[in-house]
């Protein structure tokens, strides 16, 4: 247990009533305590799948939860996760729901990851793209297509969505080689943000090019030096120059 967080608010997040406050209260969680609170009658595959998770990573811990609430609970059950009131267990619900539709066309995914992507909570939209991204990846070009038309969602979640699902590098998970040999593929989903309003969009933006300047230097470069010429805004300055900060 992190020495910030009391044993009173941690009884609170394993309860299922509350949701977390940051990272370190999302790392804190267990989830098969967790479990045992939101469905008391788990068959026991269920459970001991949850205290399994409990012991690893935490990409791999939700994974394994979705995993296994797709086998032992319906597509029904896991959609009621979906609207739960914790942010963890909404969290498990995307990894289910994606989990048994794995092989479906890429517009099922999205739209099965579509209303955590628009969570209020941070941590659901960041569980909602790492759910789909893995089976996004194989199909790179079609994915890229089916998320062209959330750049221009009124949503600035569901914008950033677009950016973040396919980043290079990404945070917590395997990096995308296609897109760090030929980020170019990328354009479809980066020059329609250029200039996007929204820090939180910015941010995904130049955080997709920095990943992309680790191999490709100077396309980030080249990239960056047309957007100043073709888009001399703050929102685009401030996309440059959080962009280039590794090869600056």
């Amino acid at each position: 247990m992190s020495p910030s967080i009391t044993a009173e608010r941690l009884a609170e997040l394993n309860s299922g009533q509350d949701e977390s406050r940051n990272l370190a209260e999302v790392l804190a969680i267990s989830h098969s305590t967790l479990l045992t609170q939101v469905v008391p009658e788990a068959p026991e595959g269920l459970v001991e799948a949850a205290k399994r998770a409990d012991s690893l990573g935490i990409l791999a811990r939700m994974q394994t939860m979705g995993e296994a609430l797709s086998t032992h609970l319906g597509h029904s059950a896991c959609l009621d996760l979906a609207d739960h009131p914790a942010d963890t267990v909404r969290g498990w619900a995307v990894f289910a729901l994606v989990s048994q539709e794995k092989d479906a066309d890429v517009d099922t995914l999205l739209a099965l990851a579509r209303p955590a992507a628009d969570d209020p909570h941070f941590g659901v939209r960041e569980w909602a793209w790492m759910a789909v991204r893995p089976h996004l990846v194989p199909r790179l070009d079609e994915a890229i297509g089916a998320l062209r038309p959330w750049t221009s969602d009124p949503s600035e979640r569901i914008r950033r969505f677009a950016s973040e699902a396919l980043r290079p590098r990404g945070v917590w998970t395997r990096h995308i080689p296609a897109l760090k040999k030929e980020p170019e593929r990328g354009l479809p989903l980066l020059e329609p943000l250029r200039a996007d309003s929204s820090r939180y969009v910015q941010d995904s933006v130049a955080n997709w090019i920095n990943d992309a300047a680790k191999t490709q230097p100077a396309w980030a470069r080249e990239l960056c030096e047309r957007w100043q010429e073709e888009s001399p805004t703050p929102a685009t300055e401030r996309i440059i120059k959080r962009a280039l900060r590794s090869i600056r």
